[in-house]
């Protein structure tokens, strides 16, 4: 598979399907893991690094997993290259910035990638579309255990995994789901649920995860202790929690129908129009534009408008995406110009 392959293609988590998918985009579960044949990353040499990609590369050849994904080392890509995976969501800003000795594994669906020396020598990610941690628990451990039969692990009985940052130390398990929440937003509820998020112990992020802002009416909620707790518990106190904010935000949108559906259906009309004429549009703009269209589409007042092309556009009118498909640099000015092209040919196509 090459890079190019992507540029066109619809990664698992985009498909707009599952269970609870009106209100959450993906589930997701990520593991930390260590070799014992290396130290840290923030503490090894060039040659340490070399030696866990190679020893990772040698794993995955012999694992079924693997059999159609992709060794990419991060220094034979060029910047956009690295922001392109950064923006589907396959790796984190952190690990395309200083790409030296650092590579990434993505499966042909997308559903599993592993960032290999990013803060830990191993993050292993698996993503699906709809609420269902359980089934992407599942997926991950699989794969896990396939690969501790063929690499060192750092772990203690006492501590579990090793991990660089403490907090990760267990089950080394973070489990986050991607949901969107614009009527707890229009309604000015928000605060509220991100505060009680906050006060359980959980971790409210933007759409790409941590150290980034929610826009587009996005947040992503995470566990952010995994040390004493199991990876059931984790999952169990995640689900409870969702299962909370989807029946908010559904009472929220419910309520926005009948008391204030003129009002609703105004916002949701003008950004529509906005998308379909738009000459000239960024990034920020767009995402907020397209939330308040999949809201119109999700309650019923956009009806002929496909729900997994609309969640592709979220991805493919990235700066990145653009210039990928464009098959060239483009300054700021022109990706405005393009992504507004975009859109409006995708719109012209009912999305």
């Amino acid at each position: 598979m090459e890079l190019n392959d992507l540029t066109h293609s619809t990664g698992e988590w985009l498909k707009g399907t599952g269970p609870n998918a009106h209100i959450v985009l993906s589930s997701r579960i990520r593991l930390a893991r260590n070799l014992t044949l290396a130290p840290f990353t923030n503490r090894a040499e060039k040659k340490d690094m070399e030696a866990v990609l190679a020893a990772v590369e040698s794993a995955i050849s012999r694992i079924p997993y693997f059999k159609e994904a992709t060794f990419f080392r991060l220094n034979e890509l060029d910047n956009v290259d690295r922001q392109f995976l950064v923006e589907r969501h396959l790796m984190s800003h952190d690990h395309a910035t200083n790409p030296q000795g650092k590579g990434v594994i993505v499966s042909k669906e997308e559903a599993l990638s592993v960032m290999v020396n990013e803060e830990d020598h191993l993050r292993l990610q698996v993503m699906q579309s709809g609420f269902d941690l359980d089934a992407t628990w599942q997926a991950v451990n699989a794969i896990d255990n396939a690969l501790s039969e063929q690499l060192p692990y750092a772990f203690l009985p006492e501590w579990g995994f090793l991990t660089a940052c403490p907090t990760n130390t267990g089950t080394a398990m973070r489990g986050s789901v991607m949901v969107h929440l614009p009527a707890l937003v229009m309604s000015r509820q928000i605060n509220k649920v991100l505060m009680a998020i906050s006060k359980l112990s959980f971790a409210s992020r933007g759409f790409y995860g941590e150290g980034t802002q929610a826009i587009g009416n996005f947040y992503q909620i995470s566990n952010q202790v995994s040390l004493g707790h199991s990876e059931q518990d984790i999952i169990s106190n995640i689900n409870g929690l969702i299962r909370q904010i989807i029946e908010q935000e559904e009472q929220a949108r419910q309520a926005l129908l009948v008391q204030n559906r003129s009002v609703l259906e105004d916002k949701i009309c003008r950004a529509l129009g906005t998308l379909k004429n738009a000459r000239i549009i960024s990034s920020q703009e767009t995402i907020e534009l397209l939330s308040m269209v999949r809201l119109g589409v999700d309650v019923g007042i956009i009806t002929d408008l496909d729900p997994k092309a609309l969640n592709e556009l979220f991805i493919m009118i990235q700066p990145a995406h653009l210039q990928k498909i464009e098959g060239k640099k483009l300054g700021t000015a022109e990706r405005d110009t393009r992504r507004a092209r975009l859109i409006r040919e995708k719109f012209q196509n009912k999305v």
